[in-house]
């Protein structure tokens, strides 16, 4: 399994941010834009609990295991290998979604904010933007609790039968 790269993700983020400007310079001068729902932070916030929850799990149950508690419950690798896919996959949409909602919000901030619902519109478009980069954040954080440690192998490759 490959890791996250921040590349990838600004590469997302940029594109989708650019595509969502030019979308709603184009939507608005044909009719009105659809709105930032408001429980876009909350949703993207939640997921970033979640995420954060289970890394902080998984890190105290691995913890437990190498002090060699008796009572400490193992890590089953599956369930590990699941949380970190979980983990970069939350962080792949979140980018996109935040790209969506910054260029929603430049958009909103470059045409004036004339009107009290564009400007909490501004609001929650940013908000989702911040919780969208928690997710991301928690979704590194997960991947590293989750690495494996190097092998420090001496004896080199393993000879070809």
């Amino acid at each position: 399994m490959r890791q996250l790269r921040i590349g990838v993700l600004a590469g997302i983020f940029v594109v989708a941010g650019v595509l969502a400007w030019a979308g709603s310079r184009l939507w608005n001068s044909v009719g009105t834009l659809p709105s930032v729902p408001v429980a876009a932070p909350v949703v993207l916030a939640l997921i970033a609990t979640i995420l954060t929850a289970t890394a902080l799990s998984i890190r105290s149950r691995l913890g437990a295991q190498r002090e060699r508690d008796p009572q400490a419950k193992g890590v089953d690798p599956m369930m590990a290998a699941r949380a970190v896919v979980l983990g970069q996959a939350s962080a792949l949409v979140s980018a996109l979604v935040a790209g969506l909602y910054a260029g929603l919000g430049l958009f909103l901030v470059l045409d004036g904010l004339d009107y009290g619902t564009r400007r909490s519109q501004v609001v929650y478009a940013a908000l989702a933007v911040v919780a969208a980069a928690l997710v991301v954040a928690a979704a590194f954080f997960l991947e590293r609790v989750c690495k494996l440690p190097d092998d420090d192998d001496d004896d080199g490759p393993l000879p070809r039968a």
